[in-house]
This record gives structure tokens, C-alpha cells and sequence, in this order.
């Protein structure tokens, strides 16, 4: 190729490439970020949320096998629209908030990175009910872009299933007809907005 030609080339390509193409920290705007799950309740499922949480995100889109990733959530935050529900799960039968307030995570690696779809899978250490356990998140990078008041913005979805008893949230009650009254498998799904850090 010639080399007014290799300069054309890099110069369209220059345009072409997306603000996003430049490594960043993100700050989770808990504003606009849901923590949510859902566990099975006798033929139906319970939904609920986290209210109180933080965390941060690295990323650069050129390299994402790099990306790193660390939160908490303030349990007490808990939130199924029940309010005896919410206190129950807040008890010494499930989270015991008082011996063990935060729930944490914190990433180890990337892998199964698909550049096309913007999609990988987020392995790192999970801690519940004072239990540290590997876990594996389904992500998505949604992009980034300003709001109306100029402020750097970016997208990111997590979900993962775990299962409770693993980290000691063991309570549960027998039904006349068999089985247990809470399913063991909770699925946990993260719609993220992050703050570009300056």
C-alpha cells in the first residue's frame, strides 16, 4: 500500500473508532444501577432488590480481558416489598445482618470475550453470610456516551445463578404435599450505570 494511502486508511479509521475505545474507571451511579433477585417461593418466584450498594468498574474496550471489577451491597437494604418478608431474610435464618452486613464481590479474570456482541464472562470471588465463593457472571458492555448535561456515561449488565445454601443460608420449610417452601437457586441479574472517573 502506498503511503498516502496507509494515511488515508488510518485517518477514516481514526473517525470511525467510538469515544469508548479509551480505557476508563466507572463509579456505579446507584441512581440509576438495580441489584435484583429472584428465588423460587412455592410455585412461583419472589423477586427482590438491594437499595444500598457501590462499586466501580475498569475497563478498556481495546483489551477487555483486562477489565476488573469490585463492589458491596449493604444487606440491610434488602427489599422484597414485604415489609415481615424483609425482616425475616435480615434474621439469624438467612442473611444475619448484624454478624455480617456486607455481601462483596471482586473480580479475578475475564474470559469468553466476544468483541461483536460485547459479552464475557466475569469470574471472581463472591462473599455471602461471611462465605467466599468463585462465581461466574454473564456481562455485557452496552456502551458509553454523554447525557444531556455533558456527563461521560457507561452501560454494563451482569447475571449469574447461585445457589444459597453454599453460603450458609440454609433455613427452609417442609410442605405437607413434599418439597421445601424456598428454592435453593437464586438468580441474580445487575443492571449497571457507571460515572466516568476523571
Amino acid at each position: 500500500m502506498r503511503k498516502s494511502a496507509l494515511h488515508s486508511t488510518l485517518a477514516i479509521l481514526a473517525l470511525c473508532l467510538p469515544a469508548v475505545s479509551l480505557a476508563g474507571t466507572y463509579k456505579i451511579d446507584p441512581q440509576h444501577t438495580s441489584v435484583s433477585f429472584s428465588v423460587r417461593h412455592l410455585f412461583s418466584k419472589v423477586k427482590g432488590r438491594f437499595d444500598k450498594f457501590e462499586g466501580s468498574i475498569e475497563l478498556d474496550p481495546a483489551n477487555p480481558t483486562t477489565a476488573k471489577a469490585q463492589g458491596s451491597i449493604d444487606v440491610a437494604s434488602i427489599n422484597t416489598n414485604v415489609e415481615k418478608r424483609d425482616q425475616h431474610l435480615k434474621s439469624k435464618d438467612f442473611f444475619d445482618v448484624e454478624k455480617f452486613p456486607k455481601i462483596t464481590f471482586v473480580s479475578t479474570k475475564v474470559t469468553d470475550v466476544d468483541p461483536a456482541k460485547k459479552t464475557g464472562k466475569l469470574h471472581g470471588k463472591l462473599q455471602i453470610h461471611g462465605v467466599e465463593k468463585d462465581v461466574v457472571l454473564d456481562v455485557s458492555y452496552l456502551g458509553e456516551g454523554s447525557d444531556p448535561w455533558g456527563n461521560k456515561k457507561a452501560g454494563f449488565t451482569a447475571t449469574t445463578v447461585i445457589n444459597r445454601k453454599d453460603f450458609g443460608l440454609n433455613w427452609n420449610e417442609t410442605l405437607e404435599t413434599g418439597g421445601f417452601l424456598v428454592g435453593d437457586e437464586v438468580e441474580i441479574e445487575i443492571s449497571a450505570e457507571g460515572d466516568v472517573q476523571k
